[in-house]
């Protein structure tokens, strides 16, 4: 009766702070999807959770020790074979249908596969700062920080990456969340569904004021959105790479909006951890050519840094290996110098000792 009651006003706190669990009130396909399997996995799991509390309770009451107990005492039992099959079989089917239920959404959910949709994606670009955050909208040639303005209806593509400490980008009712690491490039799809402000945040601890990596994402209808844009072209300040080397010192930050920025920025934070000559950043999930900003399509289409590449390693090779000079010759002694061992061998073989001591 214990457990019972306990379980109980948990359901009945929880449902009086349903108001406060946004992840379970999402504004777009992918949340709506994820809370979709969060529903199923939880009313999988109440098949094996809620009998076994209702059992335990029930046992408890029933063969408690009291004067006078009618309960049947057999000291001596040790199998049931019925109780068995109930005790295994019913959890290994439910893990099965979990496990299968898991596999299918697993796939569906894919962060870097594209939502279908008649409308093109927007493209931003998230770099995520000590303590700040981030957005240029490359195809628009603005930036934001802390704030982000989408379309509704309107599918997002997310590039992400990280100009410090790995974080965790999230905005709870349109989808979960991903994180966001130094020297790679990750890619999550998102779109909201209808006209909203919805909080978004960094959900990876990532120092003192990390609480404070909050924004804000206003979803509006395609006008509103194209009028925000024109508006920050024609009112906001250009961000520039000395700008963007303030923002990017540990602090927290308010909204700021920004007319342009630096065409390949995204691009050279991603990068900058690199080591000189190796073959590039990680690209996460589905960062291909067809989506690659215009640096790394440089840097891809670019056939002398590749011949530059092959020749600074060609030359490393040559000034560590022992027969850097004069190759032929090295490789002629070593030629000799077995042949000389041979001799040596048939000597040794035709006289049966050695003449060398």
């Amino acid at each position: 009766m214990l457990t019972a009651a306990v379980f109980l006003a948990m359901v009945t706190m929880l449902s009086g702070c349903s108001g406060d669990y946004i992840v379970l009130d999402p504004k777009g396909p992918i949340g709506e999807s994820q809370k979709d399997l969060i529903i199923i996995s939880t009313l999988l799991c109440a098949v094996i959770i809620v009998p076994v509390l209702i059992l335990t309770a029930f046992i408890v009451w029933r063969y408690r020790d009291r004067p006078g107990s009618k309960a049947p005492y057999k000291p001596n039992w040790a199998h049931n074979t019925k109780l068995e099959v109930v005790w295994w079989g019913i959890p290994i089917i439910v893990i099965i249908i979990l496990a299968a239920v898991t596999v299918v959404y697993t796939y569906k959910l894919e962060p870097s596969k594209e939502i279908a949709s008649t409308e093109k994606p927007i493209t931003i670009q998230v770099v995520s700062l000590d303590w700040k955050w981030l957005f240029k909208y490359p195809g628009e040639d603005i930036a934001t920080v802390n704030y982000l303005k989408i379309p509704e209806d309107t599918p997002i593509r997310f590039e992400l990456t990280s100009d410090t400490a790995m974080n965790s980008f999230w905005i709870p009712q349109l989808g979960g969340q991903i994180y966001t690491m130094s020297g790679m490039a990750m890619t999550l799809y998102l779109q909201a569904d209808e006209q909203g402000s919805y909080y978004g945040s960094g959900a990876n601890f990532t120092g003192k004021e990390f609480a404070k990596m909050t924004f804000k994402t206003d979803a509006v209808s395609r006008e509103d959105y194209d009028a925000w844009v024109k508006d920050v072209k024609s009112n906001a300040p250009a961000l520039t790479m000395d700008g963007f080397d303030t923002l990017r010192q540990p602090g927290s930050s308010d909204v700021q909006l920004f007319s342009s920025s630096p065409e390949d920025l995204f691009y050279q934070v991603a990068m900058q951890y690199i080591p000189e000559g190796s073959s590039g950043m990680h690209m996460g999930h589905s960062m291909d050519m067809g989506a690659m900003t215009e640096g790394e399509k440089k840097l891809d289409s670019d056939p002398s840094a590749d011949m530059n590449k092959d020749m600074a390693n060609n030359s490393e090779f040559e000034e560590e290996s022992p027969y850097a000079e004069g190759d032929s010759n090295s490789n002629s002694k070593s030629d000799e110098q077995m042949d000389m061992s041979d001799m040596d061998h048939s000597k040794m073989d035709m006289s049966g000792t050695d003449t060398k001591h």
